[in-house]
């Protein structure tokens, strides 16, 4: 269990869900893991709770004072996961079309998703130059492939996160560093952030709703993800970058049905 022996990694987002489940699975594999979020309490929980190779640090990735107090206080930096997202429906029913949706949560949303990842991409770069190395995932979404016509701010993050990917693999590619950028694009994955969309008399069919379209018929795990996750940091996807990876139960594969029923 060492594909990350001596590496140093850093997850946004790591309070919960995926970014936890990442920085779970990379302690696993040998690294050491600086969790970031803006859930002080719930990130120094998580901290303690995952052994001596964790820490917690407060950070804002829509902040560009925040980025340079954490990685300037950092000795190294070896992986880099930009996995803080929001949907814009954390502050409850509001409007995400592209008729309604207002000029404040269009921007909200960006900032978070889109914004937090070009700064990580340029703080991790600069940190991870002197070593000429390391490895860069941003965490998209299938959301980001496909239109989503009530949650477009967050479609269209997700689609700016891919691209800016490529850009960053590109161009680390240019500079000859061994910097690799990569992209996972997960689509129903059990995470908090389903709460409020799951929210109301009978979650359960709310569930069986969502879940009828998907090929595979379940939820995607943030286990699932972070096994992904722990691949593209180590050396073993050294010839991987400026690419996605998709983890949606088969719904971009084209049109599914029902699996046949067990004998």
């Amino acid at each position: 269990m060492d594909r990350l022996r001596n590496k140093h990694a850093l997850v946004t987002g790591a309070a919960q869900g995926i970014g936890l489940a990442i920085a779970r699975a990379f302690i696993d594999q040998g690294a050491t893991v600086l969790l970031t979020d803006i859930n002080d309490d719930l990130g120094r929980q998580q901290s303690s709770q995952l052994g001596p190779r964790a820490a917690y640090l407060r950070l804002d990735v829509s902040s560009e004072h925040d980025w340079l107090r954490v990685v300037n206080d950092l000795d190294r930096l070896d992986i880099l996961v930009n996995n803080a997202g929001i949907t814009g429906f954390d502050r409850g029913p509001e409007a995400h079309d592209p008729e309604h949706a207002s000029l404040e949560s269009w921007d909200r949303v960006h900032a978070t998703n889109l914004r937090g990842v070009f700064l990580g991409c340029r703080q991790a770069l600069r940190a991870m130059r002197p070593r000429a190395a390391g490895s860069i995932i941003n965490v998209a979404s299938r959301s980001g492939i496909v239109g989503v016509p009530r949650a477009a701010a967050y479609a269209s993050s997700k689609a700016a996160v891919r691209n800016h990917t490529r850009s960053v693999a590109l161009y680390a590619a240019e500079e000859r560093l061994n910097i690799r950028c990569n992209a996972i694009l997960p689509a129903a994955v059990r995470t908090p952030m389903w709460d409020p969309m799951l929210a109301g008399p009978d979650p359960d069919a709310a569930i069986e709703a969502i879940t009828r379209d998907i090929p595979l018929r379940r939820f995607g795990s943030p286990e699932e993800v972070a096994s992904l996750a722990v691949y593209l940091a180590s050396d073993e996807s050294s010839y991987c970058t400026g690419a996605d990876f998709t983890l949606d139960g088969g719904m971009l594969a084209g049109a599914g049905s029902p699996p046949p029923p067990a004998d």
